[in-house]
């Protein structure tokens, strides 16, 4: 058996497995239009040929990513499956995803690779919802991952109540997508409003805003106020610093530096999404050395933390996810 990742270390708890079935993983992986070069950017830039996407890329993504966390200040990473878009009844919508990790295969990667640990995603109006959530929850899973606005999903839907409460009897924490998304297809852009999560933060889950409801695209709506809002209300309510170093969704940084949302704030990389320190330069979130040790880092996942660290997230913001896992 593998030993148990140490979550008193930095964890980076928003890391996306791809994959295109090559490894008989059960993943697939349909890319179009401008999302290919955008696709074939990323695998560049986390070391991967742009072949790869028809190559072996099951095989290849896992061995670079277990090289870049073992090569890394991080004691693990969490890794994300993405369910099949669902219609209101629970029908898969074929052709609108356009990728899929199975359940199946990040709980296998995890109990092979001590470095990772699973979360799940599963689609609420699924007809078995809550049976794959026990299951899931049995074989070790610490976190269920949603993209409300590009899975389909109203979790403000009271036919979820039940869903909702029994994650948060389990102790299952949700880390839910908010604010704009360019790199997959939305099906509706009105979910990445906070507000959406509501219901599952009125029934007890502990919430995770990935990204915090910032901005994606320079003419998405800005939803980081709601962010903010919202955790006043709701002391389960979190938000994730993914994507902080991208052009536009660093923009709050000095607000995320402060109380009340500093001890909010949890450590996430977004990976394989780009890391790029020159806007938290000009944006002065780093000084100019700063911005050249850690640029100078070819590790992306090091790169991320480093930029994270000097831009004055605290240490407890890379370990607070820890505590809010799932504890098998």
């Amino acid at each position: 058996m593998n030993p148990k990742p140490d979550l008193t270390k930095p964890i980076d708890m928003h890391v996306h497995i791809v994959g295109n079935g090559t490894g008989g993983t059960g993943c697939w992986l349909r890319v179009g239009g401008w999302h290919r070069p955008l696709a074939a950017l990323m695998l560049r830039h986390i070391g991967l040929p742009a072949g790869a996407m028809k190559g072996d890329l099951d095989r290849l993504y896992i061995e670079r990513l277990l090289a870049l966390v073992r090569g890394s200040s991080l004691g693990a990473a969490v890794i994300l499956a993405q369910d099949d878009v669902h219609d209101e009844q629970g029908r898969v919508m074929a052709d609108v995803g356009s990728f899929y990790v199975p359940n199946d295969y990040v709980l296998a990667l995890a109990r092979k690779h001590s470095e990772f640990l699973p979360a799940v995603s599963i689609h609420p109006a699924r007809g078995d919802a809550l049976e794959e959530l026990e299951r899931c929850v049995a074989a070790g899973a610490v976190m269920m991952k949603c993209l409300p606005n590009c899975q389909n999903i109203d979790c403000n839907d009271r036919r979820f109540t039940k869903f909702w409460e029994r994650m948060a009897e389990l102790k299952l924490p949700l880390l839910a997508h908010t604010g704009g998304e360019h790199t997959l297809p939305v099906v509706r852009p009105e979910f990445a409003n906070p507000r959406a999560l509501t219901l599952p933060l009125a029934c007890g889950v502990t919430v995770i805003a990935a990204h915090s409801g910032t901005k994606s695209g320079l003419f998405d709506p800005e939803y980081f106020h709601v962010f903010a809002d919202l955790t006043r209300r709701f002391p389960n309510f979190y938000g994730d610093t993914s994507a902080f170093n991208v052009p536009i969704r660093g923009r709050h940084v000095a607000a995320c530096l402060q109380e009340p949302l500093t001890s909010r704030m949890v450590h996430g990389s977004d990976f394989p999404v780009p890391v790029n320190g020159h806007f938290a330069w000009l944006r002065g979130h780093v000084s100019w050395r700063d911005f050249r040790r850690c640029q100078s880092n070819p590790n992306i996942l090091e790169r991320d933390y480093q930029l994270k660290r000097a831009m004055g997230f605290p240490p407890e913001s890379f370990t607070r996810i820890g505590r809010l896992l799932r504890q098998s």
